[in-house]
């Protein structure tokens, strides 16, 4: 899994933001399934940086902001929905 990494990290990047931008557009019924989906691929990225925190522990400290940035974004799209 180490290889693909950084593959896994750009797509979940990619679609958080692509559901964030789908959620503005359009509406968020359509937008929440592509961010969750990428909060999911970023969550599995963290998680195994997280075992291995020694040699990745910069970069887990950016995930931890980035990840909450996300949700909290997330949530502002849920509650103007209703």
């Amino acid at each position: 899994m180490k290889k693909y990494l950084r593959e896994i990290e750009v797509s979940g990047l990619i679609l958080t933001a692509m559901g964030i931008g789908i959620s503005y557009i359009w509406s968020y019924q359509y937008g929440v399934w592509p961010c969750g989906l990428g909060l999911l691929l970023l969550l599995l990225i963290f998680l195994y940086k997280a075992f291995h925190w020694k040699e990745y522990e910069r970069e887990n400290k950016q995930y931890i902001v980035i990840i909450l940035v996300c949700i909290v974004i997330l949530f502002i799209q849920m509650l103007r929905a209703r």
